[in-house]
């Protein structure tokens, strides 16, 4: 059974994504397009798009040429935008950097990207040059113009001979993420101008869903090297002449100053924000009731604490999915609170189709049966840089990217997440999704976080272990009878263990893997 969209097709035009950008958002002129949250320090999109005219103009100047990659190594900043639309506009393509990672972890990405520049700030500046050593890379650029750097600002002065590099959407890489993709190492996700212009249009025409418009003050907290904060707030907020207000990192007191210092009407977020607001008690202490729309994605939100936080904050909450693999939207949830299904992903976006495939055979499910979500349409990237193999193993003869998910299709044509095809729990047999536990965990009115992995077990081969945050009041049994309540025998959770964090990415996903690796060096340690 293939789903399609219950949107009408889109056209997507044949244009480079900032062009797009610049043709879009010229009529807006004194609008402000992009501030500085801490600072205040602000762009008008006039000078957002002369700047990005400039930067591409003296980029080309300097020698760069179309292909060329630029590696971004920097926490959310206006100037962000600047740079990476400046490189697309000269036909070059970004590689965006966790800048968290190591000096050995960048330098195998600049590497594999074959970056020719850095761009960061002097936070990064240590590690970033001792990656930029080992890859090769002289030219580096910081947007605050530490000792050491070339100010970034140097590629800012205004230049009035912008290029007219010749793009192919369908065939030039705009953006070149990393993502661990199904298979666990990390892998260039090439992605095209037609890609991310794909993925912008699909969303504006979704049937129920509403693009933010000039006036809309969107909050840029998500990191924007991950694929989510890039295209769903820093893109698609710019296009359609919204303002974004960028965060450089995440901390509950600021974000929710932020929101009331600057009448944020639109938060795009991830599952660890959303549970802060529903249960963190500060949040009453803050004006929020600018805020019309949260969107929630990048992991499986819970139905129980999409209510409650929409409910605490007075505003609409609804979710989506996608992939970095899909540039990423491919499904939301309508912008109605009588239409949304919430613990949902939500429907299928235009131009993209889904199916559930058996785990084993291959063969397409019906509704309400469980197996790995596959997506096919036009924001389904080219595939891995530099590695067919892992490209043919999630991406097949017929053009259907497999997602590593589980999931399922209700009778309303709904899909439903329901976790990780590599992270699912084998109890006696049976399939047990972790997600699908942490949600009903969190529901418990003690219980702030909580995280679910799989533990070895003799008898059973694996038994659902659960890692909580916690008030101390709660017992394990407690934890155990909640859970136990409302599953079925194999899902029980049969080990409880209270500790004082859970694990996770910048994007918000639970760092399992962290959990299971220390689960199992307590394992060796017990057998020596």
């Amino acid at each position: 059974m293939i789903i399609t969209s219950q949107s009408p097709d889109v056209e997507i035009p044949e244009i480079s994504l900032t062009r797009l950008l610049l043709e879009r958002t010229d009529p807006f002129g004194d609008n402000t397009a992009i501030i500085d949250g801490p600072s205040g320090r602000q762009y008008t999109f006039a000078q957002l798009n002369a700047a990005i005219r400039s930067v591409a103009a003296n980029l080309v100047d300097s020698g760069f040429r179309k292909g060329d990659t630029v590696a971004l190594c920097s926490p959310n900043l206006p100037e962000y935008a600047i740079a990476f639309h400046g490189v697309a506009l000269a036909g070059g393509v970004v590689t965006t950097i966790n800048p968290l990672y190591t000096a050995q972890e960048m330098a195998k990405q600049f590497n594999d990207s074959g970056a020719i520049m850095l761009v960061t700030i002097g936070l990064f500046l240590d590690k970033a040059r001792e990656a930029a050593a080992e890859a090769g890379i002289e030219s580096i650029y910081t947007f605050d113009g530490a000792d050491g750097s070339t100010p970034f600002s140097s590629l800012m002065q205004a230049n009035d001979n912008a290029p007219d590099v010749a793009i192919d959407p369908h065939q030039d890489l705009v953006v070149l993420p990393y993502s661990s993709g199904t298979t666990g190492l990390s892998k260039g996700v090439m992605l095209s101008h037609h890609n991310l212009v794909s993925n912008i249009c699909q969303v504006e025409g979704t049937r129920g869903v509403e693009a933010t418009k000039p006036g809309d003050v969107v909050i840029g907290v998500l990191p924007f090297f991950h694929i989510y904060g890039m295209v769903v707030i820093m893109n698609m907020t710019l296009i359609t002449g919204a303002t974004i207000v960028t965060v450089p990192r995440f901390d509950m007191e600021e974000f929710l100053q932020t929101i009331e210092k600057y009448r944020v009407t639109r938060a795009s977020l991830v599952p660890p924000i959303v549970l802060g607001l529903t249960k963190h008690p500060i949040v009453d202490q803050y004006d929020t009731s600018s805020l019309v729309h949260i969107g929630s994605g990048a992991a499986p939100l819970g139905e129980e604490i999409s209510l409650a936080c929409g409910k605490r904050l007075g505003c609409l909450l609804t979710q989506g999915y996608g992939l970095t693999e899909t540039s990423p939207v491919t499904h939301t949830n309508p912008y109605d609170a009588e239409k949304l299904k919430h613990g949902s992903a939500g429907l299928t976006v235009p131009n993209t189709e889904t199916k559930i495939v058996d785990l084993d055979s291959g063969q397409p499910l019906g509704f309400n049966q469980r197996g790995e979500v596959c997506i096919r349409g036009p924001q389904v990237m080219k595939g891995y840089l530099n590695n067919p193999e892992a490209t043919a193993h999630c991406i097949d003869e017929e053009g259907w990217f497999h997602t590593g998910d589980i999931g399922y299709f209700d009778e309303d044509e709904f899909l439903f997440v329901v976790d990780r095809l590599k992270e699912l729990i084998k109890y006696k047999g049976f399939q047990v999704a972790p997600a699908e536990l942490e949600a009903l965990l969190l529901a418990h009115p003690d219980i702030t976080d909580a995280a679910v992995i799989p533990s070895p077990d003799d008898e059973a081969g694996e038994i659902p272990k659960a890692f909580v945050v916690a008030n101390d009041n709660l017992t394990e049994q407690a934890v155990m009878d909640f859970v136990a309540a409302s599953v079925s025998p194999q899902k029980k959770i049969r080990i409880v263990e209270f500790t004082d964090e859970i694990p996770k990415s910048l994007s918000g996903k639970i760092l399992r893997r962290v959990l299971v690796d220390r689960e199992r060096e307590r394992a060796k340690s017990h057998d020596a």
